[in-house]
């Protein structure tokens, strides 16, 4: 569902570290275009996670738009989902940076000028979220076993770009360890869709995938083994529980745990994309 965006409102824009380090002139091309055409804006130049944070907790009446990657819109996104503030404004990105795989999948362009300008004269999009038992989120897929992650998870986000860089490359060609060890290929999960019961602890798991779906529902994907056909079903939670399992929800991994429970919240955001 989507609805045009009111003209003449006005902005907090927050400039992530990392684009600024990586790709200052795109942070500048983003900044001209957002400059010339709002009617009110307010940047904000971030030096650690808690003054990004304390940008969107008080940002007043203004709409947040983050100049950053998936990275950055993940934050911006927890942050106003803990502060219960989310559904007060839409959400937007322009994609600065290495790891904008999500932020294009939900209909943002590639291209910096492009999305700077549908900032500004686009429309919201209303999205679901996955909203796990511990108060995580995910707004793209989740998936079990986690294996090799896609990129770094985020802790450290202001570090210089070299740090940044040797660290990704590492994440990239190592598997996470779980107590010293490479990720199992295969683990016994028991794993259900609103109590249906659709893989269990006497059979191995080779893969969970988990994504939202239309009218509110998650699509989840169990595939028993490599090669063979996936079991799927689509339902308003899913429960996962087995023995000290890692999960990667979107870039981040997060475990091991011994159960988890993931439920749609239908429209619980809206991110800004072009008409």
């Amino acid at each position: 569902m989507s609805a045009h965006v009111p003209a003449g409102h006005s902005l907090l824009v927050v400039v992530d570290p990392a684009a600024r380090a990586v790709d200052g002139e795109s942070v500048r091309i983003a900044r001209d275009v957002l400059c010339a055409g709002a009617a009110s804006l307010k940047i904000v130049l971030p030096e650690s996670a808690a003054e990004a944070e304390h940008a969107l907790v008080h940002r007043g009446r203004r709409h947040p738009v983050v100049l950053g990657d998936d990275a950055a819109l993940l934050r911006t996104v927890r942050v106003l989902y803990r502060d219960r503030a989310l559904r007060e404004a839409p959400v937007s990105v322009v994609p600065i940076g290495p790891r904008s795989t999500l932020v294009h999948a939900l209909g943002v362009p590639d291209q910096v000028p492009a999305a700077a300008r549908a900032v500004l004269d686009g429309q919201e999009r209303e999205l679901d979220l996955l909203v796990d038992d511990s108060g995580g989120i995910v707004l793209g897929t989740l998936s079990i076993p986690c294996g090799t992650p896609v990129a770094h998870t985020a802790a450290h986000w202001w570090t210089p770009v070299e740090k940044t860089a040797r660290s990704l490359v590492r994440t990239l060609t190592s598997p996470i360890p779980v107590n010293g060890q490479p990720a199992p290929r295969q683990q016994r999960l028991r794993v259900e869709a609103d109590g249906v019961v659709l893989a269990d602890l006497d059979r191995p798991v080779h893969e969970v995938s988990v994504r939202t779906a239309p009218a509110g529902l998650a699509e989840i994907s169990v595939r028993h083994s490599q090669g063979a056909a996936h079991v799927r079903a689509r339902a308003r939670s899913v429960t996962v529980s087995g023995r000290d399992f890692r999960y990667r929800a979107d870039s981040a991994i997060t475990g091991p745990v011994r159960s988890r429970t993931w439920t749609v919240e239908p429209s619980a955001w809206r991110l800004t994309v072009p008409k």
